[in-house]
């Protein structure tokens, strides 16, 4: 591929054929034609403004939601770190968190703020980044209830401002997930004042909870799929014989079968075939549908 030789200068690293495994929670997949860390939101716009148009690019977080297929992936996968990881109190009960601070980091700074309402990020493995795209929530709270705006940056490096209007949010759905291709920048919320001890309290018990409930210390990527109208996901796997039961290296948990394991040895095809079989099970023994939360990118082997 003649244009691997000839990508743009940057400041920050380009990694070529780059395996993507380590990148992610579940620890499989092939490798990226690129991988790109860029210093910060310069270096990004101006490597995206040169890279040529035809090049595929998306941005991945830190892989808590991704299932990347043991083929690899074509084009360029951006990285965002360092220069994207800051967050800052506003005032108002409002605070700006970049794409890249993990969600409950955010949790955390909004209480040392006292700015309540952000408490359910503590129990959401990932980054600001992926919350925001996919209207990331749990225990009754999403993302369109506390984002206020956000900042993109287009596939020709272009900078603009968002409004929660313009997200267009649905469950697990924003409108930045259609159409062309763009990688958030950072995101301003909203809270309530309440009193740090007490926000800090209410995230103690959704950590807590979450211990006790998720395979956290597993090689998993979070809620495998979306909760179909009027039903649980894992209760749909659960009635249909699949909790805890290998396919391969993979395996939904014993602890909460809506959570896809790898147990070890894993390929990306034995955890999305797992997935599937149990998607075409549940809707002939039940009618319903499950959609993947889960992001699936690449090529199969």
């Amino acid at each position: 591929m003649t244009w691997k030789t000839q990508l743009p200068t940057v400041r920050g690293k380009l990694l070529i054929d780059e395996a993507l495994a380590p990148f992610t929670w579940f620890r499989v997949g092939g490798p990226a034609d690129v991988v790109f860390l860029p210093a910060d939101e310069q270096d990004l716009s101006d490597f995206l403004k040169a890279l040529d148009p035809a090049v595929p690019a998306m941005a991945i977080g830190v892989g808590s939601n991704l299932l990347v297929r043991d083929g690899g992936v074509e084009g360029v996968i951006i990285r965002l770190g360092k220069g994207f990881n800051t967050v800052e109190a506003l005032g108002d009960n409002r605070i700006k968190a970049g794409s890249a601070v993990p969600d409950a980091i955010l949790a955390r700074k909004a209480a040392e703020a006292g700015i309540a309402g952000l408490e359910f990020y503590a129990g959401i493995p990932g980054t600001i980044g992926g919350a925001v795209i996919m209207n990331a929530g749990c225990y009754g709270s999403e993302t369109v209830q506390v984002v206020k705006s956000v900042r993109v940056m287009d596939r020709a490096g272009v900078v603009r401002e968002l409004s929660v209007e313009d997200l267009h949010y649905t469950y697990r759905h924003s409108a930045l997930q259609d159409g062309d291709t763009v990688f958030v920048l950072d995101a301003v919320f909203e809270g309530a004042a309440d009193a740090p001890d007490a926000i800090k309290a209410r995230m103690a018990e959704i950590t807590s909870r979450r211990e006790t409930t998720q395979p956290i210390r597993e090689k998993t990527g979070g809620s495998t799929f979306k909760n179909p109208p009027g039903h649980s996901s894992w209760k749909l796997v659960d009635e249909a014989g699949w909790r805890a039961k290998p396919f391969g290296g993979a395996m939904f948990s014993a602890l909460h079968s809506n959570f896809l394991i790898n147990t070890g040895e894993a390929t990306a095809a034995d955890l999305e075939g797992l997935g599937e079989a149990v998607r075409a099970d549940v809707l002939e023994k039940t009618g319903v549908q499950l959609d993947w939360e889960i992001k699936r990118i690449g090529r199969p082997a």
